[in-house]
Formats: structure tokens, C-alpha cells, sequence
């Protein structure tokens, strides 16, 4: 069986019901772990041990008191540091908020709260979700728990990290453009982007509200499953979340098989810096899908190639925008300066937004002023439209798309000097969500000892077709069942 913090949530859910553990052991394993390799993994910016034990002793006294609770009641997870989450800090990797306590929940810790899961802890990330790789974090730099030299992606890097480390068996992400796939791929796991809207974005700390969506991030398709069921469906405080119905993942993905599943891979996807091994790795999926009844066959998206630049187009123009609140009068960090309101404004950001959120701000800021906005933004967006309909009509012919998650497998930290190469890092993440679409990633090898992702995009709000094809794809190999060196430290 393993340690108790080697659990799956699926194991973890299946031995609460039975009274084979108790939610305080469970949790009491999982903090010990984290004491154990946080120093050397820093995936976590705040850790939550006194609360998760008191959640945990609760969900055992209704357990105890016969009480119908949901299937991962007393399950530990790990919750992204742009979710806020009531009483406990929450910074978004940012000296801005570096003290900032919310008064409130976000409707997914809302709902986790309700359904009884247990929180270890707030997760490290790149300032404001910006960045490939977490080293953007104003606070430390999460390193890879398959190689402690490398990076876990980005900006959910410390969310994959904690996963991967076993210091949670699941946690929650947000991808913007890629954020949630691209760290699932580095770090040997299945990551989630939802279709936009299928989960509430209300207190999530925003970067770009047309682009982000929370997702889950676990070790197998089964627990992504499970954490998608507690988090979809409509909020009434979000006015782009939908009423589309929310069905029974765990129970679609694992009574299902790929017979007649028609399968694009688009050309594209191979051509801007995908390396030769994670190609192969790829391929020999869909080798193996084909194996098992797919259909698999080339195709085109042409206007994949403009995608990435018309992303650091949108993003930053709605950044500049979101994160014009942070002014250093109402919260966040205010300078001491006594020059007026302006030179308040001015140091306090100064001050408080790092790098790489300035230059996004400033990008964005520019894109949208008077005579570029038509020369950069609107362009943007019609390209936005064109890779939409792209997707639209290949989907007419495939049931889904399949593709690398990454370029390569996961790199060292410090190695991207290059901004534009560090950007590269999302190319094949971000046209899913200037589209809209739902993208899973799921491990598919190993290059070079290091995990590899291939990700599955699917028409709007079909993440059960995504599941499915997911969980035939793990039941025919091993690569989902690989633990990091991390998650057996002592």
C-alpha cells in the first residue's frame, strides 16, 4: 500500500468510507511529509496544519455520526495562492499582497470547504499567475520533484509541485495559458483547464478574465475527475459561468473505451520547438490509441502560429486593466511616501509588483492607448476568432485533438535568460484558451529521466470525452503510477 501521503485521493476516498483510516491520520501524514521535503521543494507559501487537522477531526466526527458525505470528504488537497481563501493568507506570489488575509472565500474553496476537503496549504506561483516557470514568485522558486535542479512550470507550479511531491494528493490550479497543463506535463501528472465558465472564477485574483479558469491537478485521471465533480457548475457571483449541466466524470471516464473515437493531430503542434523525443512520445500515443480502435489522422490549424502572439497581446492589455486596483490605497502594499496621491501610486506599485507583471503592465497598457489599440488589440482578438473557428471546423471531422503539452521536458532553473524562449514554454497550451476549449494533459513518457505530457483538447464543455480518453490511455500504461523521488523522501 505505501505511505499514507502516497495515497491516491481515489485510495484515500475508497478507505475513509470503510473506516480502514481517519481523516486526522490521513492529514497528520500529509503534514509530516510536508515538513519533511518542503525544504527542498518549496511548493508551499503558507502551511495550514492547525486548520486541516480541525477539518479533519470534523469530517470524522460526522463520518462517526452517520452523517452522507461527499466522496472526497477528508481528502487533503492544496490550494493555489490567487484563490482566497477566508482568514488565511493569500499573496498571489506577490510583495503586493504579501499580507493580504481575505474575508472570504472563492466559490471553489467555498465548495471544497462544503464537501469537506482538507487544506495543507496555500501554493507557490509566479506574481500574479505571469510566468512559465514559478521562479517569478516574489517570495522563493519551487523546484521540480523529479529533479530538485529544475523548474515545475508554470504559473501553477507549486499546485503541480505539491501534488507530484505527495505532499497532497490533489490541489487546485488556474491556467491563463497553459498554467495548469504545462506544470502537469513537467511534473509527471493529469492537469485540467476546464472549458471557460464550466468553473467559477469568483475569487480567483484575476490576470486575465477572459483567459483564466480554474482546474485540478492530481496524479491520476480518477482524482482529476473527482476534484472536477466538487468544483464545476454555475455561480451566480460570476456572470460567465454557465448553467451547462455538470455530469458524473468518475463514473463516465471509467466505463468507456476509444473504439471509433476520432483523433486529429495537428501538424502544427510539432513545428515550433518540439523536441524530437518528446515527439516520438507523443506519437506513440496515438500509436496506441489507434491500437486500441481510434481513428487517428493529420490535420491543420494554420492559425496556431499567431497565437502566442496574439496572447501577449490580450492577456497583458486585461492585466493592465485587472491589476489597476492595486494602487496602494485600498490594499495591497502602500509606500510611505509622503509626495501626494500620485507619487503614492507610484512607489507603492514600484514597490510592490515585480518584474515581470511591470513589463506586462506596460505591454498591455500600450496595446490598449489611443492609435494602437486597432493595431494591436483588435488584431488580437481577430486572430482570437480565426483560431476559434479553426477549432470549430476541425472538430466537425475529429472527436478530439492531440497534441505535445510542452515543447521538451522540464528545464533548470535559472537556464531561461531569454524572456521569448521562456514564453515558448506555452506554445502549445495557450490557442486552447484563446479558444475557450477544454485541454487535459496526461504523462506519456519520459525523456532524459524526466516526465513528458501529451494533452487532449476537446469541444466546449466536453471534459468527460476528455476523461475517458485520459483514463483508457493510463489503464494501458504505466506512466501515471511513477512516483517522484520526492514523494518517497523521508
Amino acid at each position: 500500500m505505501g505511505e499514507l501521503h502516497q495515497l491516491t485521493a481515489h485510495a484515500m476516498s475508497t478507505m475513509l468510507a470503510i473506516g480502514e483510516v481517519s481523516s486526522r491520520e490521513l492529514a497528520q501524514s500529509a503534514l509530516n511529509h510536508i515538513e519533511a521535503v518542503e525544504p527542498q521543494v518549496r511548493a508551499l507559501l503558507t502551511v495550514t496544519a492547525e486548520q486541516a487537522l480541525a477539518q479533519a477531526d470534523e469530517v470524522d466526527r460526522r463520518r462517526a455520526a452517520g452523517e452522507l458525505l461527499s466522496p472526497l470528504a477528508g481528502v487533503p488537497i492544496a490550494l493555489k495562492d490567487n484563490l482566497c481563501t477566508s482568514g488565511v493568507r493569500t499573496t498571489a506570489g506577490s510583495a503586493m499582497l504579501s499580507n493580504f488575509v481575505p474575508p472570504y472565500d472563492a466559490t471553489v474553496v467555498s465548495k471544497l470547504r462544503k464537501a469537506g476537503l482538507v487544506f495543507v496549504g496555500k501554493a507557490n506561483l509566479d506574481e500574479f499567475a505571469m510566468g512559465s516557470s514559478t521562479e517569478n514568485s516574489a517570495f522563493q522558486s519551487t523546484t521540480n520533484p523529479w529533479d530538485i535542479e529544475r523548474v515545475p512550470g508554470g504559473s501553477s507550479g507549486g499546485s503541480a509541485a505539491a501534488v507530484a511531491a505527495c505532499e497532497a494528493p490533489i490541489s487546485l490550479g488556474s491556467d491563463t495559458g497553459g498554467s495548469i497543463r504545462q506544470p502537469a506535463s513537467y511534473c509527471g501528472l493529469v492537469g485540467l483547464k476546464p472549458t471557460y465558465g464550466r468553473v467559477s472564477r469568483f475569487g480567483l485574483i484575476a490576470y486575465a478574465s477572459s483567459l483564466d479558469q480554474i482546474g485540478p491537478l492530481s496524479r491520476t485521471v480518477e482524482d482529476c475527475a473527482l476534484l472536477l465533480q466538487a468544483i464545476a457548475g454555475h455561480d451566480e457571483r460570476d456572470s460567465t459561468s454557465t448553467q451547462a449541466h455538470v455530469e458524473d466524470y468518475l463514473q463516465e471516464c471509467m466505463n468507456s473505451n476509444v473504439t471509433g473515437l476520432r483523433i486529429g493531430i495537428p501538424r502544427e503542434y510539432f513545428a515550433q520547438g518540439v523536441s524530437a523525443d518528446v515527439a516520438r512520445a507523443v506519437h506513440s500515443a496515438a500509436a496506441l490509441y489507434e491500437s486500441m480502435g481510434a481513428t487517428v489522422e493529420e490535420c491543420s490549424l494554420p492559425s496556431t502560429d499567431y497565437a502566442l502572439a496574439a496572447y501577449y497581446v490580450v492577456a497583458p492589455a486585461e492585466c493592465s486593466s485587472n491589476l489597476a486596483r492595486f494602487d496602494g490605497v485600498r490594499y495591497g502594499v502602500r509606500s510611505a511616501d509622503k509626495t501626494g496621491h500620485i507619487g503614492l501610486m507610484e512607489l507603492s506599485r514600484g514597490q510592490g509588483f515585480g518584474s515581470e507583471v511591470k513589463q506586462r503592465i506596460m505591454i498591455g497598457t500600450y496595446a490598449l492607448s489611443a492609435g494602437y489599440y486597432d493595431a494591436y488589440y483588435r488584431r488580437a482578438q481577430q486572430v482570437r476568432t480565426l483560431i476559434r473557428n479553426e477549432f470549430n471546423a476541425a472538430f466537425q471531422k475529429f472527436d478530439m485533438l492531440l497534441t505535445p503539452t510542452a515543447p521538451a521536458p522540464a528545464f533548470k532553473l535559472g537556464a531561461m535568460t531569454d524572456p521569448m524562449e521562456m514564453k515558448l514554454a506555452d506554445v502549445c497550451t495557450i490557442p486552447v484558451n484563446m479558444a475557450g476549449l477544454p485541454g487535459l494533459s496526461v504523462p506519456c513518457g519520459f525523456v532524459d529521466g524526466m516526465p513528458v505530457g501529451m494533452q487532449l483538447i476537446a469541444p466546449p464543455f466536453k471534459e468527460a470525452l476528455l476523461l475517458k480518453a485520459a483514463y483508457v490511455y493510463q489503464q494501458a500504461t504505466t506512466w501515471s503510477s511513477n512516483l517522484s523521488p520526492a514523494a518517497s523522501a523521508a
